[in-house]
């Protein structure tokens, strides 16, 4: 195939740095459409599958969720920046219509996912639950690897502060809904699975179907094959090093928030002893969900304004490390209800101003989707590592206060070492 450099001629739109700011409806759609990917990730992982799995193998239940978990993130970890790859080589033309880059990776991430999670909710065993949710974890990383790289493709550099904060809070606000759902509406596991598969097509498709996505020229498409493709995946820390750093801060960062959150319904049986753990954790996910949107979209868009984007990063890792040392030292019900306001208000200002971030060290507008990928990695390797990290440290390192502990330790590290990105104030 014969391509040409898109540097020695007229950038199509689809690859042209974006200059028109995004308007409240194109944000609302995006704002919905990740919240009901949110809402596939992280009802399963805080509720269903825990609960599925406390049912299938009761008397190893953390083990068997890791390994459950663990392969489903493993599955994320190559799917994210795969599909993100072939994204941005997609130029696909229908009886004379040519389609966008990322629409139709959204929508065919949002029905296969939504699926398999059909399949998983009648799954027996522990096998069965694990592949099931490798299919699932694959399908929606897809889904989310095009609503990423929407960010950088369309919305211009002095608002995705903002925009990034809007696109944020779904993380939270999804696995309320999705909570509350599976808590007092849909309250067995398979009903449950079944509400979330629906939600995912009700909210995600609307952004594919309503907002516009340029279609990239042949002549421009990157050349592919499967050695060009996976040589993308490694980019030089040498040659690009602001990226690298944005990498391994995201990286840390995400290990922090897996250590953190996978075991918190455990966390609240066996750790605080609280009466009813599922009416516990949702009462501390509302209080999270509500520090997180208090700060994401009003630190975006002050790091908008002012042009500075480390800063917050620092300032949001600080806040969570200390709400990880409260659970820490204080293993008590009234210390989560504080310590969960705390880790949501930081960690919504570090996803608002992080992502703003990345999207400044990015090496090419020709692989925005795949660097993007590259990128999510860093938040789905640490959902495989977690699990085990976790596992054994609660079992064999002293339990909750030493996870915790960990858990700000490591979250801290990655918020100071931002400092190490030059190219971004």
């Amino acid at each position: 195939m014969t391509t040409v450099d898109p540097e020695a001629s007229a950038l199509p739109a689809a690859l042209a740095e974006p200059t028109a700011r995004v308007r409240r409806g194109w944000i609302a759609l995006l704002f919905s459409a990740n919240l009901g990917v949110w809402m596939a990730f992280f009802t399963p992982i805080q509720i269903l599958l825990p609960n599925q799995v406390a049912d299938i193998a009761p008397g190893h239940k953390e083990t068997a969720l890791a390994w459950a978990m663990g392969f489903g993130a493993l599955a994320a970890i190559i799917a994210n920046p795969v599909a993100g790859a072939f994204s941005d080589r997609t130029t696909l033309t229908v009886g004379g219509r040519r389609f966008g880059r990322r629409h139709v990776w959204t929508v065919g991430g949002a029905v296969l996912g939504a699926l398999s999670l059909l399949a998983l909710s009648q799954q027996q065993t522990i096998l069965g639950v694990t592949l099931a949710w490798v299919a699932a974890q694959a399908c929606f990383n897809a889904m989310l690897a095009a609503l990423t790289a929407a960010l950088p493709d369309r919305v211009p550099v002095d608002q995705r502060g903002g925009v990034s904060g809007w696109a944020g809070i779904p993380q939270a606000l999804g696995l309320v809904i999705g909570a509350v759902l599976v808590t007092t509406v849909f309250t067995g596991t398979i009903s449950g699975y079944v509400a979330v598969a629906v939600a995912v097509l009700l909210l995600g498709l609307p952004f594919a179907f309503l907002t516009g996505d340029d279609p990239l020229p042949r002549e421009h498409r990157p050349p592919f094959s499967w050695g060009v493709l996976l040589r993308g995946m490694w980019i030089s820390p040498r040659r690009h090093p602001d990226f690298a750093w944005a990498w391994g801060t995201r990286f840390l960062v995400q290990v922090g928030n897996a250590l953190g959150t996978l075991y918190l319904l455990y966390f609240l049986e066996d750790g605080v002893h609280y009466a009813d753990p599922e009416g516990g954790l949702l009462i501390l996910i509302l209080l999270y969900t509500a520090g997180m949107m208090a700060t994401a979209v009003y630190a975006g868009r002050l790091s908008d304004r002012s042009g500075r984007r480390k800063v917050f990063v620092i300032w949001s890792g600080v806040i969570m490390a200390v709400a990880a040392l409260i659970l820490a030292i204080w293993p008590v019900w009234t210390a989560a209800v504080v310590a969960a306001v705390l880790l949501g208000a930081g960690y919504g200002a570090y996803l608002a101003v992080d992502a703003a971030l990345i999207t400044q060290v990015l090496p090419a507008a020709t692989s925005r989707g795949q660097d993007l990928g590259v990128i999510n990695i860093a938040n789905s390797a640490p959902q495989a590592l977690g699990p085990f990290c976790a596992a054994w440290i609660v079992v064999y390192l002293g339990g909750y206060p030493t996870l915790y502990a960990a858990t700000a330790v490591v979250t801290l590290l990655g918020s100071v070492l931002v400092r190490k990105i030059r190219s971004v104030p």
